[in-house]
């Protein structure tokens, strides 16, 4: 797999986030410093209670942080008022969660054109569902589907916007191990032909193989940041 750097995309320096008051305060990340490049598959590993979803939620601009800077691209998220931080994340994010949130009442194609109405440079529909493998399956609803067809859907939901930025928390964690590594392959090939950067939150450590840059939190803190010299193809990957 072909990955070519074009300079830092998502930039995270000193970003620190704690819940609670007094003795029950509890430092969810300490001092987080980060840089991801353009393109990267991005895996970032730890156990529960590490900080991997708080880390995911605080660049989604779903939660605050309570110090720290985060750049995405040209913009400075930190810095941001509510309304700026909902054109963000129209503008700029994909999310696909281990659940698949799909809307029951609507089709395979609903559920996807739900996003594709948020963007102003959205991805051809047809073409999307024909790369996941959804076009036989596209008027049907959520429930005449498998789970790893629902969870393509969700994919596409993410993918539609044509967004810069693909945050993926625990994406295979309710899916079998054939059809965890369909969805690993699917993404690998929407990195290389969206050329979306992805960062994958996930306990499987077997995932970090797939991707350029490794990160690991323990405790709230990032203990390695490595860059992966040996990218294996997602259909290689064993666990």
């Amino acid at each position: 797999m072909m990955h070519v750097q074009a300079g830092p995309y998502l930039e995270v320096h000193g970003l620190s986030k704690s819940y609670g008051e007094d003795e029950a305060r509890v430092e969810v990340l300490r001092n987080i410093d980060v840089s991801v490049e353009k393109g990267e598959i991005c895996v970032l590993l730890g156990p529960s209670g590490s900080g991997k979803s708080t880390f995911l939620n605080i660049v989604g601009g779903l939660e605050p942080a309570d110090a720290g800077t985060i750049r995405v691209g040209n913009a400075t998220i930190t810095n941001m008022e509510a309304g700026d931080l909902v054109e963000y994340r129209r503008r700029e994010l994909g999310f696909i969660f281990q659940f698949y949130n799909l809307v029951p009442d609507l089709t395979v194609t609903e559920n996807i054109e739900v996003c594709q109405y948020l963007s102003s440079d959205p991805l051809p529909m047809d073409d999307l569902l024909r790369s996941l493998g959804l076009w036989e399956h596209r008027r049907k609803f959520p429930h005449e589907i498998s789970g790893g067809q629902q969870q393509r859907c969700a994919i596409g939901r993410a993918l539609v916007k044509n967004p810069g930025l693909l945050l993926c928390d625990e994406p295979t964690g309710a899916l079998d191990y054939h059809t965890s590594k369909e969805i690993l392959e699917l993404m690998e090939q929407v990195n290389r032909a969206y050329g979306c950067t992805i960062v994958i939150v996930t306990h499987n450590d077997a995932i970090k193989h797939m991707a350029h840059r490794i990160l690991r939190l323990r405790d709230g803190e990032l203990v390695s940041d490595e860059l992966n010299s040996n990218v294996l193809p997602a259909r290689e990957l064993e666990w």
